[in-house]
Order: C-alpha cells, then sequence, then structure tokens
C-alpha cells in the first residue's frame, strides 16, 4: 500500500504534520498540567523542547549518519566549523526557546502568523549582505508579508499579555515570536554564506546535538538545577515517544521522501501552506479561532506568501522549475521554508 502512494503527497502530508506541531505541543503541555508531578508539569515546554530535540537527533542520525565520515569532516574548514556553531546558537537554541516561550504567553495563532516574519527578513539579509537578486513578485510577497505581521502584532486584544514600546501596546508572547524569526534569519543568512558546501546531515545533527547542549546549560544556569527534574519521567516519555514517532520521525522522514521526489516549485508550494495548516490545527485541536487582528493580518500574510511564490516561479528557467531537488544545498534551502525541526 505504501509503495502505491504518490512520493509528492508525502509532501503535503509532512505539511499538515508540521502545521500541527505547535498545537500538538500546547495540547500535551496542558495534559502535562492535569497530571502534575510533584506539584512539576512533567510535560514542561522546557521538556519538551529537550526530549524532542533528543528525538529529532535521533532521527538525523538515523537518516544521515553515512555522512558523518572521516573524509568528510576533515573536508570541513575553520570557518565552516565557527558557522556551524553560530547556526546552532542561533536555530538550534535561541530561536526554538523563544517559540516555546511564546507559546506559553499567547496563543497558537499569534505564533504562527508571526513567525511569518521570518522569509521577509531572511529576502532582505539576502540582498543586503550578500547581494541576491530579488525580482518585483518577491519583493511585493516580502513588504507584504511584513505588513501582515505587523498588523497581527499592533493589533492584538488588550487581554492578552502586553508591553508598552513607545505607545505601542505589544503582546509578549508575538514579540518573543519576533525575536526568534529574527534569530532564524540570522542563522540562515550564515548558512547561506558559510555553509553551502556542508552536506546536510552533518549540518542536521550537529547543529541539533549542539543547540540541544546549550540549551540544556543555560536553562540550568537561568532556572536551576529542579528545572528539568521530570525530564525522566515515565509519563512524559509515554507522551514524547508517540510525539516524536507522528511529529519527529513521520513528519521529517514524510518531508524529505516527498521532497527529493518533487519539482523545487512544487516543494516551494507546499512549504507555503505551513501557516494555514497550522491555523487550521489551532482550531481543531485547542478550539482557538483567530481574533480580529489575526484574521486581517494573516489574509495580507496570505497575499505576500503568494505573490512570493509567483516570484519563485518566474525566477527559474521552465527547465529548471520542473527539474528535481537534487543538490544539498537546494534541499537545504527548501528544508529550511518550512524549519524542518518537527517541534
Amino acid at each position: 500500500m505504501f509503495y502505491r502512494i504518490p512520493k509528492q503527497l508525502y509532501l503535503w502530508l509532512a505539511v499538515l504534520i508540521f502545521g500541527a506541531a505547535s498545537s500538538v505541543t500546547r495540547k500535551l503541555t496542558e495534559l502535562g498540567a492535569q497530571n502534575s508531578v510533584d506539584g512539576h508539569n512533567p510535560i514542561s515546554l522546557c521538556n519538551v523542547l529537550f526530549v524532542g530535540n533528543l528525538c529529532a537527533l535521533i532521527v538525523f542520525i538515523t537518516l544521515f549518519w553515512q555522512q558523518w565520515s572521516w573524509s568528510n569532516l576533515k573536508q570541513l574548514s575553520r570557518k565552516e566549523w565557527l558557522g556551524l556553531v553560530a547556526v546552532a546558537l542561533f536555530s538550534g537554541a535561541l530561536a526554538p526557546s523563544l517559540i516555546f516561550q511564546a507559546l506559553a504567553t499567547t496563543n497558537v495563532n499569534g505564533v504562527v502568523l508571526v513567525g511569518r516574519l521570518e522569509p521577509p527578513l531572511t529576502l532582505a539579509l539576502s540582498v543586503w549582505l550578500l547581494g541576491e537578486w530579488v525580482n518585483r513578485w518577491e519583493v511585493a510577497g516580502a513588504i507584504a508579508s511584513f505588513i501582515g505581521v505587523a498588523l497581527t502584532i499592533l493589533f492584538q486584544p488588550s487581554t492578552a499579555r502586553m508591553l508598552n514600546m513607545g505607545g505601542f501596546m505589544i503582546g509578549v508572547g508575538e514579540l518573543l515570536t519576533a525575536a526568534g524569526a529574527v534569530a532564524l534569519a540570522v542563522a540562515t543568512i550564515l548558512g547561506k554564506r558559510y555553509l553551502g558546501r556542508v552536506p546536510l546531515g552533518i549540518f542536521s545533527i550537529f547543529r541539533t546535538a549542539l543547540g540541544t547542549v546549550i540549551f540544556f546549560f543555560t536553562a540550568l544556569l537561568l532556572f536551576g538545577k529542579d528545572h528539568f527534574m521530570e525530564a525522566f519521567s515515565p509519563f512524559l516519555w509515554k507522551w514524547m515517544l508517540l510525539y516524536g514517532t507522528v511529529i519527529v520521525v513521520m513528519g521529517q522522514t514524510f518531508w524529505v521522501t516527498g521532497l527529493r521526489a518533487s519539482t523545487i516549485s512544487m516543494a516551494s508550494l507546499a512549504a507555503s501552506f505551513t501557516p494555514i495548516a497550522g491555523i487550521a490545527a489551532a482550531y481543531l485541536l485547542l478550539g482557538e479561532t483567530p481574533t480580529h487582528a489575526q484574521y486581517i493580518g494573516g489574509s495580507v500574510i496570505l497575499m505576500g506568501i503568494f505573490l512570493s511564490h509567483i516570484g519563485i516561479q518566474q525566477k527559474m528557467p521552465v527547465t529548471a522549475a520542473e527539474s528535481r531537488v537534487q543538490s544539498t544545498s537546494t534541499e537545504r534551502e527548501i528544508i529550511r521554508a518550512i524549519g524542518f525541526k518537527g517541534i
């Protein structure tokens, strides 16, 4: 049965899984709060991030262990190793920590929509720092997405946790998500600048492993040794094994399988549907309906995604648009568009 499923369908299944990841995370933390152990939530956001990263690391090692050969490792330059460390810090530790903290202070829809700040930021930094050429459709899409995010942030209801920023009331969760998007954009630029030759397996395993270590010791330093006291709770691991199997293993396996059987334009189109899947999952799993600000901002963001997709298609010659995703650099660029985090 599995062999008869079109491989491109796996791409869309992965989008649905990754889109639901934030809602599933929130649902699990609520379940943990209802089954506290000695007054502590065993499925706290920090525990989910830590154990989820361990699950992701197992998946990456399973998929890419062959790339960790001595011949591949010794070809990496000092700049590439420093670039890997920097990317692990920004995208493996800082960004997920900020986004998970945002999930604790605002609704999932806010995190999903404000997280779309990353693509226009990345585009702007690519033009400024890397001298990349973009067409007018991509510029229009980036501007629309940025405006949509700004509308989502500035018109949040007063019931949310707010900060006064120069007369503007801005939600704490939205601000944390925006900071996480900035960290991801910086990591992407560093990856483009220094890690173009690094194999995907080395990149993914190193980033996840070092990011997990940095996050663990930073949390210990900030919150104390009791912060992870429930990290090895049987109740936590029971749910994390299910979470890891569905979100991490199935999601990332489906994504890689579908990606390698799809054209570049098809992969880009599928990735652009991630926020729609995220909003739908928030409604179905958590009963969250978008606020008035999120309806307005989300509509503008979707328009920006549509314009950007037109720009991506127009940049590619007909032959390139129909080509398969084969090179490591192209594969990593498309993987970055969806996050490929699974947590």
